[in-house]
């Protein structure tokens, strides 16, 4: 039986979890609150504290590694705490993944980016994610796959709800377009990847239909037969510092890799039919 340690075992890990066979495979998956236990169950993962419980005996089993966690001023929290022991099994690892962000591209005015496009990441965030992922290469033997996500919607994180209770706002920024992906495609991309794995490889993981955010909660409400949420400039617009950071950089991001190297069918390839399904299953 193959065991994946799941390192942040959250939204994106734990549709992965779920996609697995429970026949053929074992999941630990990590939480820094025991609270959360009962979720990480649910999703088919033996839950362990981290930091707090002595990850030494996974870390032993796992055959696959996934890091969804994020780093944080001391850089990533994993390798901060258990590089020696990553490195001592990397050579017998088949596989192991890291979940960074599209944000690692900077902004480029609404143009193009790929995975061959030079980082410049003009956002703190992004900056650490950067970072990051130059330290996880860095580890010999690693067989890593990086991963980076677009905004990620899905189950319990659609625009619904916001829509309904009347707090949707279309804030205007002119050329400002973002690209997206379903949870279902970024589990889907994750597994393949495991079926094929190409260490040291980079993926997008992102839609095909990159669109301005206003577009999406106009869509919505369409979908919800409302009325149009109002039009705010975005310069008068109430933002939280890590909102206006999200308005901060402007690009539109391809996928053809995770379709000519995995094989990948997007579940959702654009806002308007993953929508549509959060709609049709209630699941909003």
């Amino acid at each position: 039986m193959k065991t994946l340690l799941s390192f942040g075992h959250g939204y994106s890990a734990r549709a992965l979890s779920e996609r697995l066979p429970k026949s053929e495979w074992r999941v630990i998956g990590t939480t820094r609150s025991r609270q959360r236990f009962g979720e990480l169950r649910a999703s088919g993962a033996e839950p362990l504290c981290f930091p707090g419980d002595d990850l030494r005996p996974a870390l032993r089993a796992a055959t696959h590694l996934l890091i969804s966690a994020g780093p944080g001023a001391d850089g990533d929290p994993v390798l901060s705490s258990l590089r020696d022991e990553i490195a001592k099994i990397a050579p017998r690892l088949e596989w192991a993944g890291y979940l960074s962000t599209t944000g690692v591209y900077g902004d480029h005015n609404g143009a193009w980016v790929d995975e061959d496009t030079p980082l410049t990441p003009s956002t703190r965030r992004g900056q650490s994610r950067k970072a990051a992922e130059e330290d996880w290469l860095s580890v010999k033997g690693l067989p890593l796959h990086i991963f980076r996500l677009a905004g990620i919607y899905g189950p319990g994180r659609g625009p619904f709800s916001k829509v309904r209770q009347g707090k949707a706002r279309r804030i205007i920024k002119p050329g400002q377009v973002f690209s997206r992906i379903h949870v279902q495609d970024i589990a889907q991309v994750l597994a393949a990847s495991i079926q094929h794995p190409n260490p040291v490889r980079v993926y997008n993981l992102c839609d095909d239909d990159p669109a301005p955010p206003q577009d999406v909660i106009l869509h919505a409400a369409e979908l919800l037969g409302m009325s149009p949420p109002p039009e705010v400039p975005f310069d008068e617009a109430e933002l939280s510092p890590m909102a206006r950071s999200f308005y901060a950089e402007s690009k539109r991001v391809r996928n053809d890799r995770i379709k000519e190297e995995l094989g990948v069918k997007l579940i959702y390839p654009d806002y308007r039919s993953g929508l549509k399904a959060l709609l049709t299953h209630g699941d909003v």
